[in-house]
């Protein structure tokens, strides 16, 4: 009997192992599709989701496998707003291009509120976590899920900043992914910090010459 468990709990970790290793690598993918801004982005960090809530619960992340979820809702979001824009510039509909949200830097007026809805909810995920669940890691967590949260809103409405946001996220995650033994997901994020470094300054660069022809045109 007792053989019997203990070929069980390989046999359980192995297909865990070969699981994160898929999830990794398709997470990948989704780099090189976000970086070339390419559509298929979004079904694929679907797909990549789904590999990590099944991670995530495993290794008792429970605040990453709830954002995971809603990772899930906000790809099928992204998916339907740029087809949908891609159709309209088809068929040259002008309003799309005048609504369209450009990059810009986060007004110092939201600076304090950002900071108050972080800290609000670290405390919350934090306490549902601490109380609610057996996760051995709960403070650091809820730190990098109210942070992401927070760094998707700032996604959302194209704040440069928010790329800092996922560097001092990925690194915190790269920490936690290694103590508890989660190696490829904890690479996937060290590749994560250089392509949030990356994307700082592409943006800034767009951001510039944003500016500058604003400039000109004036």
């Amino acid at each position: 009997m007792g053989y019997f468990f203990t070929f069980a709990a390989v046999f359980r970790l192995n297909i865990m192992s070969v699981i994160e290793i898929i999830g990794a690598c398709i997470g990948l993918l989704y780099l090189i599709l976000e970086y070339k801004a390419n559509v298929w982005l979004w079904p694929v960090g679907i797909v990549m989701s789904l590999f990590y809530v099944i991670i995530y619960v495993t290794g008792k992340f429970y605040a990453d496998a709830a954002l995971q979820v809603y990772f899930i809702g906000a790809n099928a979001y992204g998916l339907l707003k740029w087809t949908a824009s891609r159709r309209s510039a088809r068929n040259g509909n002008a309003e799309s291009e005048r609504d369209e949200i450009r990059i810009s830097s986060t007004p110092k007026r939201l600076v304090l509120p950002l900071s108050l809805a972080t800290v609000a909810l670290w405390g919350l995920i934090y306490f549902v976590l601490y109380t609610f669940t057996d996760s051995p890691v709960a403070i650091g967590d809820a730190f990098t899920t109210a942070l992401s949260i927070v760094a998707m809103w700032m996604l959302s409405r194209k704040y440069i900043e928010q790329w800092w946001l996922w560097v001092v996220v990925n690194v915190v995650c790269v920490a936690l992914y290694f103590w508890k033994g989660l190696y490829p997901t904890a690479i996937l994020y060290t590749v994560y910090v250089v392509v949030a470094v990356l994307g700082y300054f592409r943006w800034k660069k767009e951001l510039a010459n944003s500016q500058q022809l604003t400039a000109n045109s004036q």
